[in-house]
């Protein structure tokens, strides 16, 4: 199906990969906005007809199933006759729009709002200029008098004045007073009563050196809201007014964090452009000192940095030297968490430079450099094949291991635990293997200064306690996380701890809460430059909430909508969507079909999704051999690397045993 995306910051529309689609009417508008509107929930059809006619005419009902019809005609114009909608669904008694978290430009824009909440100046700023230049004008233009669409309206307008003073404050926070000017004022010429507006256009005046300007400003401030409200202005303008009167130093922009660092960033690198030739190999070698560091920032950073990597590599493969071609890769030691990659052909393309590099190094006497470089070469080359079932991988992660303790180097040492913690889903009920990893980071980390390796501990533990149900731990963990990645601005630590406290909350017996705040995680997700992490998570995070061994189990089929992004998990969930569209051989086919789970953090999730389907089906191959590879899990969660989980692993074995233990009655 091709992708559908949809606008709502400004007039309705919607357009796919060849352009705007065909909408028909205002009324058939009007039926896509109020399911936009729903946030993925079912109107019913009833409340679609009071909602589109003040006095419904006879035949409302069907009036409302033609404009639906019409809709799904136009955003999917390929789908087969007869066969059901995949984007606007029915369910129930009414209808459901269900595009991708980041199909609406609406909820990207909250996303990118939220995402910049508590980041730096530098960082922030770029964010917010990209979720306001969604806006193409008023939120469901042409519906915002509506009833049903006043509420959205207005939240999404209120947050986008919120992210237009955020923008001045950061635009003030970098040293770019005069930029803040014209916005402020042209939200204030439209929302007269802002006092953080009034507040941002004073102090970027005075930190232009107009003085008057600033005092004309709160003055004016102070007038409007005595005679329109009859109230005083806040204590933030009192006190804003009283320190622009005294000249107080505090309202001079601070001399050392973001202007003065990017001062003296500009000077150094002009510098280094200066002094040292465009083709040295010095040049070569900061520049992947660079590109690691982009990689940590996340979201844009850590995708710049994916892309210029193997740029640098084959930069490096150019002068002939395995040794400079070795450290290139090598420098590249970001810690990585997730145990699947977010560019395969990335990955690939790295592993091969890595093992032709590896061939090339000369033989050294043990302890040499090329030790060093080899054992960075071998930790790339386990973290590059993480995911994927190939000996090779962890005879690398183990030989580098070997190769880091003997030279006794705690920052290589720290990468060869890395390697070795992504080879570490071979099987089931290795949580205690990764937990011991974990430990060992983390104290090895923390007596070396290796932050990003003592981040990278604590969330191994986190995923690897959660999965032993020591939640207590692993919420120690999760603290410890955030107040390191708040302190050193690693922003991306802090999507793992909230996917955990979400699945905190599913764990607690408090599903329609976890629900709601997996969808919060997910959208924390879009931007973060983590694909891999990213694609099918929501939607089975929320399937986990229907497949813990305290759901009574049905041999009714499971709702699965085929029309998400299932990801890489799509080949676990089709033979619940083959059964639910009534086609049993087709869904035993699917079963059958399965390959072992990919050796990552998931793979009791997956079988555990196997064992779902077989009991459905009644497919006792299946299930013995889903119950066989989960077994060695039998006192763990099946918990999803610390994001969600499906309950503990011994109740799902229980089912099975029974089952096995039973004559199965075939399911279709």
């Amino acid at each position: 199906m091709e992708r559908v995306a949809f606008g709502v910051l400004g007039p309705v529309v919607a357009e796919s990969g060849a352009g705007p689609l065909a909408l028909k009417g205002p009324r058939h508008r009007a039926v896509l906005a109020r399911l936009i509107v729903a946030r993925r929930r079912v109107v019913p059809v009833a409340r679609l007809v009071e909602d589109l006619w003040a006095d419904p005419p006879p035949g409302a009902v069907g009036a409302v199933q033609t404009f639906v019809g019409a809709l799904r005609r136009a955003l999917e114009p390929d789908r087969p006759r007869r066969a059901p909608s995949r984007l606007l669904v029915t369910d129930g008694p009414g209808y459901a729009l269900r595009p991708e978290p980041d199909a609406v430009d609406a909820w990207r824009f909250e996303a990118a709002v939220a995402a910049a909440a508590g980041l730096p100046a530098e960082r922030a700023l770029p964010r917010l200029e990209d979720a306001l230049g969604l806006w193409r004008g008023p939120a469901y233009a042409e519906f915002a008098d509506e009833h049903w669409a006043r509420a959205e309206c207005s939240r999404l307008g209120e947050l986008r004045l919120q992210a237009e003073e955020r923008r001045a404050g950061a635009l003030l926070a970098l040293g770019r007073a005069a930029e803040a000017v014209p916005g402020l004022e042209v939200l204030l010429s439209g929302h007269p009563l802002r006092e953080e507006a009034r507040r941002l256009l004073a102090l970027a005046l005075y930190r232009q050196g107009r003085q008057g300007d600033a005092l004309a400003a709160l003055r004016e401030a102070r007038s409007v809201l005595t005679d329109r409200l009859g109230v005083d202005p806040g204590p933030a303008l009192r006190r804003l007014e009283a320190d622009v009167l005294a000249h107080a130093p505090g309202l001079d922009l601070p001399a050392e964090p973001a202007a003065a660092a990017a001062r003296l960033w500009t000077r150094a690198a002009a510098a280094y452009d200066r002094t040292v030739a465009t083709g040295a190999r010095a040049r070569l070698e900061a520049t992947v000192g660079l590109i690691r560091n982009l990689a940590v920032t996340g979201g844009g950073g850590l995708e710049e940095a994916q892309r210029h990597r193997l740029e640098a590599v084959t930069a490096a493969e150019e002068f002939g030297d395995p040794e400079l071609t070795a450290r290139v890769i090598g420098a590249y030691d970001v810690p990585a968490i997730w145990t699947r990659s977010d560019d395969p052909e990335l990955a690939r393309r790295i592993v091969a430079a890595a093992e032709r590099a590896l061939a090339a190094l000369p033989a050294s006497a043990s302890g040499g450099s090329q030790d060093a470089a080899r054992c960075r070469l071998l930790a790339t080359i386990a973290l590059e094949t993480r995911g994927i079932r190939s000996p090779r991988g962890p005879e690398a992660a183990r030989e580098a291991e070997v190769i880091a303790r003997r030279l006794d180097d705690p920052a290589l040492l720290a990468f060869a635990l890395n390697a070795g913690f992504m080879q570490s889903c071979t099987r089931a009920g290795l949580a205690p293997r990764r937990d011991a990893i974990g430990a060992e980071l983390v104290g090895l980390a923390a007596r070396h200064g290796l932050v990003t390796y003592e981040v990278l501990g604590h969330l191994i533990r986190l995923q690897a306690r959660s999965a032993l149900a020591d939640f207590a731990a692993a919420d120690r963990h999760a603290a410890a996380t955030d107040a390191l990645a708040e302190r050193h601005e690693l922003p991306l630590a802090g999507v793992f701890t909230q996917w955990y406290r979400a699945m905190r909350l599913a764990a607690h017996g408090r599903p329609d809460q976890a629900a709601t705040a997996y969808r919060a995680a997910a959208a924390r997700l879009h931007g973060a430059g983590m694909p891999g992490l990213e694609r099918g998570l929501l939607p089975l995070a929320l399937l986990s909430l229907r497949l813990t061994p305290e759901q009574p189990l049905s041999t009714a089929p499971v709702a699965i909508d085929p029309g998400l992004d299932w990801g890489p998990f799509r080949p676990w969930t089709e033979p619940f969507a083959l059964l639910a569209d009534g086609r049993p051989t087709a869904a035993r086919e699917a079963l059958h079909a399965l390959p072992e789970p990919p050796p990552d953090l998931l793979y009791e999730v997956c079988c555990v999704l196997e064992a779902h389907a077989a009991l459905r089906l009644g497919d006792r191959a299946a299930l013995q051999r889903a119950h066989d590879r989960l077994l060695p899990a039998a006192g763990e969660l099946a918990s999803g690397g610390g994001l969600f989980t499906l309950g503990p692993v011994s109740g799902h074995l229980g089912r099975m045993a029974d089952a096995l233990r039973a004559p199965i009655r075939r399911g279709g």
